[in-house]
């Protein structure tokens, strides 16, 4: 494998045309020439694996030492003898694709299974080798990897088929990640060679590896690949700008460069504090100097790389990370602590900055094991499925590695039949690069892209019946449903029983996910003719009953005196209440706890002893507060019927942000059933509060 794909830090060797950049000192660039002649002419001996994959041999010893070689030497024998005559365009014998794919893979310690799939990954597209064979002579896992990784016919599929066979890929990687591994260090062999290819051809794979390859590295964390792939898509269709950085990184090559007088220091500190620990100048790739470029305008010394430092424990990098905040000034802005809380491809890392000698440094602190992880994503794991057992590949593969954007992109995509629609909401899907973890009313968890909306939540936990969600509430809060939701949030969507309610076309500015995108447009598509009906009908606000109404079944202790129940709190038996004299010498009766006692007593209003009757009937006058939908008046004051009380006015605010507010006076027949009325009118779909005034 060359430097470039085994050390991250590495600048990429780029055949577009454009300027090759400063290649620093690594190890030298693998001969695929030499490799190719190796290839035609076999191995030496039956009994020692070929010298072409001799270098994958080694690489592959060095992460997994037990390994058994044999069958990858059967599987290269068979690549070999499948390919052998076909030329790659640039005039290679075409199994040192493969070859050089699979050392990708063999250098980012993939296990056995991978590399065989992956020195087959063109037997069956490219050559009489088929699926069959490949079952029959490796097994079950290594044949699913291979059938994942290959492509559909331009034949069948037409325009289609790149999409299709995007889509295909996914699917299979939902079942087994180890399939986009292959298809990533497949591209990324590509890329290297691409110069070769027409400039208009490159710019064309240069784009679908910028959209959808390099988000699915990032997402699956394979850093390694990902920068790398950054840099040689950015060569091609950025080359002024690419020829800039290149330009600056020689320009710095040639400078002091403080770093390493800092990473001595670090060293130094941490050998004191007695942390083991390795300290490592990390250059910055390409596409890395460009964003700081335009993001601090002049660049400084210590901005062309970063300091990585290396622990054993968990602990360990905490400890190193307070040695340092002491020993040196932090620049507390730049401090993200990804291990506590790691982000959802798996990278784990303190990130840090801090400031000596008039230098400012970044440092990334890790763990050995994190640090395998972070440049190998889902590489590093290995064989998530061990221990191995027969796949039906009609059924689904249980993945306990599959995050949750890959199974809501494996959810919407079956919405999607059309390839243009699957083609475009793919890519929008990948552009969103941040994650979010909200938290539904019953507790479970829901992954989304940072800036989704109630709208995406809605879709998410609830498919097609998310078309008659009426609102939300977020955080026991009522929100609207475009309310965007923030890590960590819990949100309780609140759906419609009516069958005949739908999305409003104003929902698509507050959908991010392709689940919710796709859906309404589905049903727009279907309804054509259907608007969503507006708030239930206005009527302009009347005088309330019970404002200055009677005393119904209250009784003050004070003889020929008028009593009338508080508007304000509209007290019932039976309520602890207060009575108190008013202008003209009428006795006004509140609830205890209305905060219009308090004001009485503060200005010296004469407090009057106030009882309940016998009589069990009484006035109450209740708000309910609603989302607007069709029949919502009709069905409330049904409710209010079945309980048996008596309408003596209603009124009806005018809508705003699609909730409504409705005010009825009430005549009880007892007040027992208060509660029991309210209630009722709470299960009235759409309302989300009932009280009393």
């Amino acid at each position: 494998m060359s430097a470039e794909a085994t050390n991250p830090d590495a600048v990429p060797e780029v055949r577009s045309g454009a300027a090759a950049p400063v290649r620093r000192r690594g190890r030298t660039r693998l001969d695929l020439r030499r490799l190719g002649r190796a290839a035609l002419l076999g191995p030496a001996s039956r009994d020692r694996l070929p010298d072409a994959i001799g270098h994958v041999a080694e690489a592959h010893r060095a992460h997994h030492p037990d390994a058994d070689l044999g069958v990858l030497r059967r599987a290269y024998l068979l690549a070999e003898s499948s390919h052998r005559g076909q030329m790659r365009k640039s005039g290679e014998p075409y199994i040192t694709h493969p070859l050089a794919v699979t050392l990708i893979l063999a250098e980012l310690g993939a296990e056995t299974v991978t590399l065989t799939a992956s020195l087959l990954h063109d037997t069956v597209e490219d050559t009489e080798v088929t699926l069959d064979q490949v079952r029959a002579e490796f097994g079950e896992e290594v044949c699913f990897i291979v059938d994942g990784v290959t492509k559909l016919e331009k034949v069948d599929y037409g325009a289609a088929a790149e999409p299709e066979t995007f889509r295909k890929m996914l699917v299979a990687t939902g079942n087994d990640v180890r399939v986009m591994s292959i298809k990533l260090a497949d591209r990324l062999h590509n890329m290297r060679t691409l110069g070769v290819m027409r400039p208009e051809k490159q710019a064309r794979i240069a784009k679908v590896t910028r959209d959808v390859l390099i988000p699915l590295a990032e997402r699956l964390g394979v850093q390694a690949l990902k920068t790398e792939l950054e840099d040689l898509v950015f060569a091609i269709l950025h080359p002024e700008e690419y020829e800039r950085t290149r330009a600056l990184i020689a320009s710095h090559a040639a400078e002091l460069d403080p770093l390493p007088a800092i990473a001595e220091s670090v060293k130094g500190v941490l050998r004191e504090a007695g942390i083991a620990a390795q300290v490592h100048i990390r250059p910055r790739h390409f596409v890395s100097v460009h964003r700081i470029t335009l993001k601090r305008g002049q660049l400084r010394g210590s901005d062309f790389g970063r300091l990585l430092v290396l622990v054993g424990e968990d602990a360990d990098c905490y400890g190193t990370l307070g040695e340092l905040h002491t020993c040196f000034t932090p620049v507390v802005s730049e401090f993200k602590d990804f291990i506590a809380v790691p982000k959802f491809n798996l990278y784990q890392s303190l990130h840090t900055a801090v400031a000596t000698g008039g230098h400012v440094a970044e440092v990334l602190i890790r763990t050995h094991q994190m640090h395998r992880v972070a440049e190998a994503g889902v590489i590093a794991l290995g064989n998530p499925y061990a221990p191995a057992e027969p796949v039906d590949t009609g059924e689904e593969r249980v993945d306990p590695t599959r995050p949750g954007w890959l199974s809501r992109l494996l959810d919407w995509q079956q919405s999607a039949p059309d390839p243009d629609t699957f083609w475009s909401s793919l890519r929008e899907e990948l552009a969103q690069d941040r994650e979010i973890t909200v938290f539904s009313a019953e507790g479970g968890r829901l992954g989304l892209p940072a800036g989704a909306s109630c709208v995406d939540a809605a879709y998410a936990l609830h498919g097609e019946a998310a078309h008659g969600c009426i609102g939300a509430r977020v955080n026991g809060r009522l929100a609207a449903l475009g309310t965007r939701l923030a890590d960590g949030d819990t949100v309780q969507l609140l759906l419609a029983q009516d069958a005949s309610s739908g999305p409003a076309p104003d929902w698509l500015e507050h959908a991010r996910t392709p689940a919710a995108r796709i859906a309404i447009r589905s049903w727009l598509r279907e309804h054509p003719g259907h608007t969503r009906m507006p708030p239930a009908a206005p009527r302009a606000p009347g005088p309330m009953v019970g404002a200055r109404g009677g005393g119904g079944n209250a009784v003050a202790d004070l003889p020929d005196a008028t009593v009338r129940l508080a508007g304000c709190c509209t007290p019932v038996p039976p309520d602890p209440v207060a009575g108190f004299v008013v202008r003209g010498g009428a006795v006004t009766v509140h609830r205890v706890q209305c905060p219009a006692v308090a004001q009485m007593r503060s200005l010296g209003r004469t407090s009057v002893a106030v009882h309940w009757r016998a009589t069990a009937d009484c006035r109450v006058t209740l708000v309910a507060e609603s989302f607007g939908r069709p029949h919502l008046l009709a069905d409330l004051t049904e409710a209010i019927s079945r309980e048996g009380a008596d309408i003596v006015s209603a009124t009806v605010e005018p809508p705003s942000e699609q909730r409504v507010r409705h005010t009825y006076t009430l005549q009880l027949p007892d007040a027992t059933v208060l509660p029991t009325l309210m209630r009722a009118m709470r299960d009235v779909p759409g309302v989300y509060d009932v009280s009393r005034v």
